[in-house]
């Protein structure tokens, strides 16, 4: 990987993947000239300055993707955009419909219209598997998302400015994750479950943050990069934190589902496989590229989950 020098935003920077991110690129052996953290929540940003050091390479953007004027200011000589800011919580965006399509979507729409117009040279956003399919606003949003990234490459013409996409699953120890809320009742309490089989994908931010700095250097627009992740079910989730958990089985949720996908069978036809990633590709294939049988990439795909074991290491 060559050296660069070059100046780095992520919107939504003050997140979980956010500081992974801002570690990993702090601690690379790339000389990164500037990391701006751009995000509306100023008391997390004065937490993470102080969690930094203050680090002179890292400055601070208070703003929202709502805002395309800050935007524009925000992305004034960036080099490279990662897109992390959303609004994530399902049972939120259910309840605020207007208030989830106004960030996840025309946010959006605002990224990519200052990336284009301020010359930004890659942008990469953050995907999830909820946008497969989807039966929730949040997933809908997220699969607009998605689709505007990908046609973006189609308005950026002669400015080159490239947008791809990364998908994956549930980050182990993010804010909002079921572990944090299952270690406190852990304590002392049942543990509501909504279906014995339930299953979900699983990566952990360490790596979540490297697959998105790979994706990063080697994208070339009309991608959405997919890593291979285990899979673990839920209930086995609850005995790798209590071994005799007492289990409370409340149904489905509402926008809630059984298994998650990460890529439908509609899609494989225009996947590239990877030893250890997928590519979703919307741009021209070879056939020889796509020479396989179509396929869905589903959480409950047995071959792929873990153990009890494996989960309590992880954790």
């Amino acid at each position: 990987m060559n050296k660069f020098y070059k100046k780095f935003l992520i919107t939504g920077g003050t997140g979980t993947l956010g500081k992974e991110l801002t570690k990993q690129l702090l601690n690379s052996d790339k000389y990164i000239k500037k990391i701006y953290i751009y995000s509306r929540d100023e008391h997390k940003q004065s937490e993470m300055k102080k969690e930094f050091k203050n680090n002179p390479r890292l400055s601070f953007f208070i703003g929202d993707i709502r805002d395309k004027e800050r935007l524009y200011r925000a992305f004034d000589n960036i080099n490279y955009v990662i897109h992390t800011a959303a609004q994530k919580h399902i049972p939120s965006c259910e309840y605020n419909p207007f208030e989830a399509i106004k960030t996840n979507v025309i946010g959006s729409a605002n990224i990519i219209d200052a990336a284009i117009d301020r010359k930004v040279e890659k942008v990469l956003a953050i995907s999830t598997d909820k946008a497969v399919n989807p039966i929730n606003l949040y997933g809908c949003t997220k699969a607009c998302m998605e689709k505007m990234f990908i046609d973006g490459n189609n308005y950026s013409g002669d400015n080159e400015t490239i947008f791809s996409i990364v998908r994956y699953g549930n980050v182990i120890g993010s804010r909002g994750s079921v572990i944090p809320f299952f270690k406190n009742i852990a304590k002392d309490g049942k543990f509501p479950l909504t279906d014995r089989e339930m299953t979900r994908f699983w990566i952990t931010v360490d790596n979540a943050a490297k697959f998105v700095l790979n994706s990063l250097e080697c994208m070339k627009g009309q991608e959405i990069f997919i890593p291979k992740l285990p899979t673990l079910r839920i209930i086995d989730l609850i005995k790798s934190i209590k071994e005799n958990a007492e289990i409370d089985v409340i149904g489905l949720r509402k926008g809630e589902k059984i298994h998650e996908t990460l890529i439908s069978c509609e899609e494989s036809r225009n996947v590239v496989i990877y030893d250890d990633f997928y590519k979703l590709y919307y741009g021209k294939l070879s056939e020889s590229w796509t020479n396989h049988n179509q396929f869905e990439y589903s959480s409950n795909n047995k071959d792929n989950i873990l153990s009890i074991e494996e989960m309590r290491k992880l954790l």
